[in-house]
């Protein structure tokens, strides 16, 4: 199936939602998503970040501008504000990412693909529902 972009991005879609949900995890005074910040906004723990960016459990603490961790939490940041356009809600959209098994991708949470590299793979499936599809 041919994936189709919406309209306008999600971001556009519901610009303060996003802006107020990438200023509560921001790592203050640095360029830097904050692994804690994200993971109580989320419900993970520190340690559950650090086994999906593959990096030790320290990490996330002692190093949270580790570029394995930063690169899967932004990839996670990506699909939550794709899945806050089709939701209107940036809670709905993380549970989603968290929770949600997507039977095109053996019941993998988007949260799974993303730690396993897949992250265009969500944001293509993301594209597809709102194109239209039903998953």
């Amino acid at each position: 199936m041919q994936a189709t972009v919406p309209e306008r991005p999600a971001a556009d879609r519901h610009p303060g939602l996003v802006s107020e949900f990438l200023d509560s995890i921001r790592e203050p005074r640095t360029p830097f998503i904050s692994p804690k910040r994200f993971a109580g906004r989320a419900g993970f723990r520190l340690e559950t970040l650090a086994r999906l960016a593959g990096v030790h459990r320290n990490t996330a603490r002692q190093s949270p501008g580790s570029e394995p961790l930063q690169r899967m939490l932004r990839g996670m940041v990506k699909a939550i504000v794709a899945a806050t356009g089709l939701t209107g809600d940036v809670d709905k959209a993380i549970f989603w990412l968290i929770n949600e098994p997507i039977a095109d991708y053996r019941h993998r949470t988007a949260a799974e693909l993303i730690a396993a590299g897949e992250l265009e793979a969500v944001l293509t499936y993301l594209d597809d529902l709102a194109g239209g599809a039903t998953g």
